[in-house]
């Protein structure tokens, strides 16, 4: 009888966990569908980071630029913490999509990979291109907490500075939602970092 027991809670817990990795599974392929529609790209890489990050590229992601993911969310867990944030501090916990650059020189001339995007709410400011903004990253989903970047074949101080301001908005969305209403929007003035 114990034994029968034994193999329908086990049963009962296979099931169960099968139902919450299909949901997952699901859930990741809503993110990468997401990432594909906001770049136009598609993602045909899919890597971890040395600490477990998870990556997406449209080219097979360098070491320098997973070690560059990595550099940006121990600072990002490391700032979180200062501030009395806990939540969300799982390298796991990220899903990096890296895009194809749509520019690699900002107005100035100076190496900037970013992704064209709709102006949405920059429409009529500085930024707008003519229906499109240049960004260097963008937030694309909360849970799991998902940001898209450019690309780079050097700076990679700058992808790991990116990976810790964008994870900055998925912090705060998932610590303090006050905080993260007042800073997710640039378009009204404010930038990186958010949190010192």
């Amino acid at each position: 009888m114990k034994r029968y027991n034994f193999l329908i809670q086990a049963a009962f817990m296979s099931l169960a966990f099968l139902a919450t990795f299909h949901e997952a599974g699901a859930q990741n392929r809503q993110v990468v569908a997401k990432a594909q529609s906001v770049s136009g790209d598609r993602f045909a890489f899919a890597a971890r980071s040395p600490k477990g990050a998870n990556v997406y590229g449209v080219n097979r992601p360098s070491a320098a630029m997973l070690s560059a993911i990595d550099r940006g969310l121990i600072n990002l867990f490391a700032v979180s913490r200062k501030n009395g944030y806990n939540r969300r501090l799982s390298y796991s916990d990220y899903s990096i999509f890296i895009a194809r650059a749509d520019r690699n020189t900002d107005s100035q001339g100076k190496y900037s990979p970013d992704v064209a995007v709709g102006a949405a709410q920059y429409a009529g400011t500085g930024y707008d291109q003519g229906g499109y903004i240049y960004a260097a990253g963008m937030v694309i989903a909360f849970n799991p907490g998902a940001f898209l970047i450019a690309d780079h074949s050097k700076d990679f101080q700058r992808v790991s500075d990116l990976v810790r301001y964008e994870g900055e908005h998925l912090v705060l969305f998932h610590n303090d939602r006050r905080r993260y209403s007042q800073t997710a929007d640039h378009s009204q003035g404010g930038g990186h970092p958010i949190l010192q």
